[in-house]
């Protein structure tokens, strides 16, 4: 098999794009890889950063474990696929023609030994003892980056959650209701929601101010609809 190209930076760049939008790119392994075969498939479950040792994190092909790989172990060319070589087919050896002989007087046979008796060899038939396999040089499974939640409050009161795994955003800040995050406060530690308690009393005193300010709007307007209908 020619030796594969491994990866550049532009198709590196394509793969992070790729699993952006939500996609699972397709690698094959080369000649360096260690502890799978070159020529095997993989998916490519993330991209780690910087991009220098072993960065790429990929689930091979009829298997559950998630390992790390160089640029140099993987490639985005599929190997072509390996033909069989019909096996040699073996000469048949022709029959030697006979060279005609003048015939020889032959001498009185002598009489037959009887056939001794069969020598078996040493250790004929007993099995040889089966060699250790060699040990797969396998690498472990990369543990699973740590998430990190974070929580941020606005003057206006809002609140928003944005989640990541080790350097890479999961989740992007997203709004959330202030009662889930007091019901999340009060699970978590009591430490914890003494914290938020002040932002939750700033929130709620702006809902008041908002409740009051439409009830004199509703009077206001009722006082005039009252006028109009006099």
């Amino acid at each position: 098999m020619p030796q594969a190209r491994t990866l550049s930076s532009d198709e590196i760049r394509g793969l992070r794009e790729e699993l952006s939008s939500g996609g699972t790119p397709t690698l094959w392994f080369t000649s360096a890889a260690v502890g799978v075969p070159e020529g095997r498939s993989g998916k490519v479950i993330a991209l780690d950063e910087p991009a220098e040792g072993d960065f790429i994190q990929i689930r091979p092909a009829g298997s559950k474990d998630v390992l790390s790989f160089s640029a140099a172990e993987v490639t985005t060319v599929k190997p072509p696929r390996k033909r069989k070589e019909p096996e040699p087919v073996a000469p048949v050896a022709e029959a030697p023609q006979a060279a005609a002989k003048a015939p020889e007087p032959k001498p009185a046979a002598a009489p037959a030994r009887p056939p001794e008796p069969a020598r078996s060899a040493p250790n004929a038939g007993a099995e040889s003892a089966p060699k250790p396999a060699a040990a797969a040089n396998r690498r472990k499974p990369k543990p699973p980056a740590g998430a990190t939640v974070i929580l941020t409050a606005d003057q206006a009161g809002q609140w928003n959650v944005e989640v990541s795994t080790g350097k890479k955003r999961v989740l992007r800040p997203t709004p959330v209701s202030t009662s889930a995050v007091a019901q999340a406060a009060k699970s978590l530690h009591e430490e914890v929601a003494a914290a938020v308690e002040p932002l939750l009393e700033a929130a709620r005193e702006q809902q008041r101010e908002r409740v009051e300010q439409l009830e004199q709007q509703l009077a206001d307007a009722q006082r005039m609809l009252h006028e109009l209908t006099e």
